[in-house]
C-alpha cells in the first residue's frame, strides 16, 4: 500500500504577490498583475508587458555576494522555498536525510545568460566572464541552494518539462516519498524568463499577447478576443511529506496529494491535437491514481493559457473526460490574474488549488466577456464563487507535448 502524501507547506513569490496570503487574496479579488515592462527598453518590441514580480525585497533572503552569483529565478526559488518551510513549522535538522528537494524551471538563467553573452561578444575576453556564470544559470541550483542553505540532505534533483515543470516535479516528489525515498520533499518552481532575450523569443514564435495599450486585460483564457499568452515570472514551492511524518510532528496539514498523471502528444512541438488527446490522458491517469470518480472533483484549475488553440483543445480534454458531468464542474484560469510563469506556473496553480479547498472559493477567470466558439463550460468568469470544495484537478501542459495533471484532495 502505498503511503499518503499531504501538503503542510507553501511558498509564493508572484506577480500578484511576494507571500502566499498576498497572492491568494489577489487572485481571489480578480486583481491582474500584469503591466508595462520598465526595466528595460520595450519600445521596439511587439509586446511591451508581462507579470512582473512585486513587492520582492531579495535582501531579506541572499547578502549582496550571494544575489550578484545568482541568477533572479534562484532568488524567487530560495524564496519561495523558504517562506514553505517556515510555513510548514518543519524543524528540518531532525531528519535532514529524509528531506529532499526537486524544484525545476522550463528556462532557468536565461537573464544570467544573455548578459554574459553580451560581455563576451563586447569584449572578445574569457577574463571578463564571470566564474559564477554557469552555476548561477544552470536549472537545479535552486534545489542546490535550497539544500544547502537548508541543510536538507535527502535527494536533490531538478525536473525540466516546459510549462509542466512544477507540477512534475510535485508529482515526481510525492512518488519519492511513496516509494520510501524520502519522508519530506521541498517541490515546484521559479522562473525569471521575462528577460529581453526571453521577450523576444516568444515575441518571435508570435505566442504572445499584443494589447499593450490595456495590459492587465490581455491574459483572458477562452475569450473570443484573446490573441496569446503573458510572459510571468515567480516561483512557487510546497512542503510535502508523508502522512505518518506530518502526524507524527503535529504538523497543520493543508490538503493531501492524492493523484499524479503524465502524458505525451507525440504530435507537435508546441501545439496540442485539437481534441487534447494527451491532456485527457494525464487527467484520466491522476483521477486513477487518486481513486476518485468523476463526480468528486468538485474544480478543476485549467492550464488555459489565452491561446486560441491550447484553451480549445483543453476544453474538449475535458469534456471527453469528463463526459456531461464536464459542464456541472467550475473550471478557472487563474493565469488571467497572474500571467504564464512558464516552470512555474503547476507550482503556484496548486497553491491555489490548495487554497480553493481550505476556503471554499473557486477562484475567477478575469477579461472572460464572450466565451470563444466551442468553450462553453462554467469557467467562473470575473468573480471568484464561494462554494464547498472537497477535490481538485490541477492541469499543466508545455512545450514537446508533455503533459502533467495533479488531484489535490480535503485531508480526511
Amino acid at each position: 500500500m502505498k503511503r499518503r502524501v499531504v501538503i503542510t507547506g507553501m511558498g509564493v513569490i508572484s506577480p500578484v504577490g511576494s507571500t502566499v496570503a498576498d497572492a491568494w487574496n489577489r487572485v481571489v479579488e480578480g486583481r491582474s498583475g500584469v503591466r508595462t515592462i520598465d526595466t528595460y527598453d520595450v519600445s521596439h518590441y511587439p509586446t511591451r508587458f508581462a507579470g512582473l514580480v512585486d513587492g520582492f525585497d531579495v535582501d531579506a533572503y541572499l547578502n549582496p555576494r550571494e544575489q550578484r552569483r545568482t541568477d533572479a529565478f534562484v532568488h524567487y526559488g530560495i524564496a519561495a522555498s523558504k517562506e514553505a518551510v517556515s510555513n510548514s513549522g518543519l524543524d528540518i535538522s531532525t531528519n535532514a536525510d529524509r528531506v529532499g528537494v526537486n524544484i525545476g524551471s522550463g528556462i532557468g538563467g536565461i537573464g544570467t545568460i544573455e548578459q554574459n553573452a553580451v560581455i563576451l561578444d563586447s569584449t572578445r575576453s574569457i577574463k571578463k566572464i564571470s566564474p559564477f556564470f554557469v552555476p548561477s544559470s544552470i536549472i537545479n541550483m535552486v534545489s542546490g541552494y535550497v539544500s544547502i542553505q537548508l541543510g536538507a540532505r535527502g535527494p536533490n534533483l531538478a525536473t525540466v518539462s516546459a510549462c509542466a515543470t512544477s507540477a512534475h516535479s510535485i508529482g515526481l516528489g510525492a512518488r519519492m516519498i511513496m516509494h520510501g525515498d524520502a519522508d519530506v520533499m521541498i517541490v515546484g518552481g521559479a522562473e525569471a524568463g521575462s528577460s529581453p532575450m526571453g521577450l523576444a523569443g516568444f515575441c518571435a514564435a508570435r505566442a504572445m499577447s499584443m494589447r499593450n495599450d490595456a495590459p492587465e486585460q490581455a491574459s483572458r483564457p477562452w475569450d473570443r478576443g484573446r490573441d496569446g499568452f503573458v510572459l510571468a515570472d515567480g516561483a512557487a514551492v510546497l512542503v510535502i511529506e508523508s502522512e505518518e511524518h506530518a502526524k507524527a510532528r503535529g504538523a497543520e496539514i493543508f490538503a493531501e496529494l492524492a493523484g499524479f498523471g503524465m502524458s505525451g502528444d507525440a504530435y507537435h512541438v508546441t501545439q496540442p491535437a485539437d481534441d487534447g488527446n494527451g491532456a485527457a490522458r494525464a487527467m484520466q491517469a491522476a483521477l486513477a491514481d487518486a481513486g476518485v470518480e468523476l463526480s468528486d472533483v468538485d474544480y478543476i484549475n485549467a492550464h488555459a493559457t489565452s491561446t486560441k488553440v491550447g484553451d480549445a483543445a483543453e476544453t474538449q480534454a475535458i469534456k471527453g473526460v469528463f463526459g456531461d458531468q464536464a459542464y456541472k464542474i467550475p473550471v478557472s484560469s487563474t493565469k488571467s490574474v497572474t500571467g504564464h510563469l512558464l516552470g512555474a506556473a503547476g507550482g503556484i496553480e496548486s497553491v491555489f488549488s490548495i487554497l480553493a479547498i481550505r476556503d471554499g472559493v473557486v477562484p475567477p477567470t478575469i477579461n472572460l466577456d464572450e466565451p470563444d466558439e466551442g468553450c462553453d463550460l462554467d469557467y467562473v468568469p470575473n468573480t471568484a464563487r464561494e462554494t464547498s470544495v472537497d477535490c481538485v484537478l490541477s492541469n499543466s501542459f508545455g512545450f514537446g507535448g508533455t503533459n502533467a495533471s495533479l488531484v489535490f484532495r480535503r485531508y480526511t
